[in-house]
């Protein structure tokens, strides 16, 4: 019997954040107390202050710009911050023993004197997404913090700035957001506006359309998607749920409490998941430098009530994510959180990142709503759902297919249904994603930068031209007990030369079954002398992890290639490849594995058996001769025992 995985220990980064002693009694796997995440907010803060300018409007950060410009990255480093600062403030009852809220009534009355001038502290105005559209954005972050700290900031403001305040903020109501969870930036304005009774027709319409949009976007099991596409990822847990949910629990709204609390209940079913046992949430989709925001959704289900998971659980995710970026080196030796994963790391990053962004992962501090005797804080820590038996978790609404392994404490998850495509875009227009257009993601290992080789891929070889997977088209998913499967279709598009080829698709199945996934693909509408190509996951030196890829039917040649620029987790990678001929309709399978059990049995023994017959494959397992069959034709994934 394997036991069972224990969480790596690096060694703790340095860090100029003061945090107080572990509690391994109460806290065995993390050793975090709610004074660390109080501490935590406090270092954060004191760090960033210090790029404050002197009337308090912007906290000018050092790094790279964001394409919003340094005014905007200026008003972000404010508004982000603010946000720790109100969960730090309101979770301690008002009492703010480092005076964080009169900084920020210093800002907001010096940022609103004169919005939109060119001057050491003045605010950008708030307009439309494609002119200038990042203090939409911020204003939302600013009215949480006004509203949770209302008594001691907002109600002391002198009638003048208040008015001021307002007038700024209602550019949020007036401008038209982004075509998706930037909807709700408005909706988030206008509820603080109402809290403090400025509301009126203007903010019960911002509220409405938000909300309508949001029930158009629900797409079922808990998850919604980011817009009208088919978008799945973090922003779900960080902005789709956590808006509403969290508006509605400071209104003492309980119908729009248990409309949306159910939601995020049975979104935080499937999400707890995606947490290794490391702490690390699953590296998958944009905007991965906020980190331990991840836990958001975790800890407000935990403040409201909304969670199928116990307090225990829920401490034990929370504290996790906060401790595993902290060790290694999220917030470097001056304190600031730098744009990256654990530490900088530009292929993370998206053109609207700047110096501030990563302070989104402020939205963690939701934790803190939770008094000191709640028993998210009182509750010894349990497992995570990661750190149990191995589980397999098949999303048909989302098309995720999830599974976990004891052994390593490893969360994979594979892809077939979420891309980063609006509905009206063509997928020739949009540049390759790797952190949406890859079939596979995991807690441990991170896609390969777009100017290598792609890890986790299957491309077709035109005259020396690769292709790549834009929209992708759900199949279905399902499973039984401790398997599961997801499919996929998708067109192949090339990035020079002609984009498309007439006829050519790429029909995809991915099956797991402990720590093995089985890939099948069947490529249909190949021309003479194309090649195809599978990539497995990308590992390098600095992991302590193995990637294995076995060929079972189609492919005639294996090979490694290299990663120079490596990914989030190690510096430099390898990934595995296969290479196979394809003409007409070419069915192929293979086997892939991604592990950090040292006893892990070679993947080349995990089959005894492999037969094909027009487009249906059925492998054989060698440890109980069970067989799963794959049928495209039409696509039907069954798994039977050898008795059955």
């Amino acid at each position: 019997m394997t036991a069972p995985a224990t969480s790596p220990s690096p060694v703790p980064l340095p860090s100029p954040l003061e945090l107080p002693a572990e509690d391994r009694a109460l806290s065995p796997h993390t050793g975090y107390t709610r004074a660390h995440w109080e501490a935590t907010a406090d270092g954060l803060l004191r760090a960033a202050w210090q790029w404050a300018t002197p009337g308090s409007a912007l906290l000018d950060l050092p790094g790279r710009p964001s394409g919003s410009g340094v005014r905007s990255d200026g008003l972000e480093g404010y508004a982000r911050t603010f946000l720790a600062a109100g969960f730090r403030v309101a979770g301690a009852g008002g009492e703010d023993p480092h005076g964080w809220l009169e900084r920020y009534a210093d800002g907001l009355a010096a940022g609103t004197r004169t919005p939109g001038r060119d001057d050491t502290e003045s605010w950008p105005l708030i307009l439309d997404h494609h002119v200038q559209g990042q203090p939409m954005v911020e204003s939302a972050s600013v009215a949480i913090g006004l509203r949770l700290t209302a008594p001691w900031l907002w109600d002391r403001l002198d009638a003048g700035v208040q008015d001021r305040a307002e007038e700024w903020l209602r550019g949020a109501l007036r401008h038209t957001p982004a075509p998706n969870n930037w909807y709700l930036f408005p909706y988030s304005v206008a509820g603080f506006l109402e809290s403090v009774g400025r509301g009126d027709a203007e903010t019960a319409r911002a509220r409405e359309r938000a909300l309508e949009l949001l029930e158009g976007w629900y797409r079922g099991q808990g998850w919604y998607a980011d817009g009208d596409s088919r978008a799945f990822d973090h922003y779900n847990g960080w902005a789709l749920h956590l808006y509403p949910v969290l508006d509605a629990h400071l209104a003492g709204d309980t119908e729009q409490s248990a409309h949306y609390g159910a939601r995020l209940r049975e979104h935080l079913e499937s999400f707890s998941l995606l947490f290794g046992a490391d702490g690390a949430p699953i590296h998958f989709g944009r905007s991965l430098s906020y980190r331990f925001a991840a836990g958001a959704a975790v800890a407000l289900g935990a403040v409201t009530g909304h969670t199928p998971l116990t307090a225990g659980v829920s401490r034990r995710l929370v504290n996790g994510s906060l401790r595993y970026f902290l060790d290694r080196g999220a917030t470097g030796t001056d304190g600031l959180l730098s744009l990256g994963w654990h530490g900088p790391h530009d292929a993370t990053l998206q053109h609207y990142s700047g110096p501030a962004s990563p302070y989104w992962a402020s939205k963690a501090f939701v934790a803190l709503l939770a008094p000191e005797d709640d028993p998210l804080w009182t509750a010894p820590e349990e497992p995570a759902p990661s750190e149990g038996p191995d589980r397999v978790l098949a999303l048909s609404a989302p098309g995720l297919l999830v599974h976990s392994t004891r052994a390593d404490g490893i969360v994979r998850l594979h892809n077939h249904g979420s891309d980063h495509i609006r509905p009206h875009e063509g997928e020739a227009e949009v540049a390759d994603d790797p952190h949406y257009s890859r079939h596979a993601y995991s807690t441990r290992t991170g896609p390969t930068a777009a100017a290598n080789v792609a890890d986790n891929h299957l491309a077709v070889e035109l005259a020396g031209r690769l292709s790549e997977r834009r929209r992708i088209h759900p199949l279905g998913a399902g499973g039984g007990d401790g398997w599961g499967w997801a499919a996929s279709w998708h067109r192949p598009v090339f990035g020079t030369g002609a984009p498309m080829v007439p006829g050519l698709r790429v029909e995809s199945v991915t099956v797991v079954r402990g720590g093995h996934e089985l890939r099948a693909h069947r490529v249909v509408g190949a021309p003479a002398g194309a090649l195809v190509r599978q990539t497995g996951w990308a590992t390098g030196p600095d992991e302590d992890v193995r990637s294995a890829l076995h060929a079972l039917h189609g492919w005639e040649s294996a090979d490694e290639v290299r990663a120079p620029r490596g990914t989030a987790f190690t510096r430099w990678a390898v990934v595995p490849r296969l290479t196979g001929e394809a003409g007409g309709t070419t069915l192929l399978v293979a086997l892939a594995s991604l592990t950090g059990d040292t006893d892990a049995a070679p993947l080349s023994a995990a089959v005894s058996e492999v037969s094909v017959a027009g487009a249906t494959a059925e492998v054989r397992w060698s440890d109980d001769g069970s067989t799963t069959r794959i049928a495209f034709d039409p696509l039907t994934v069954d798994h039977a025992s050898a008795a059955g």
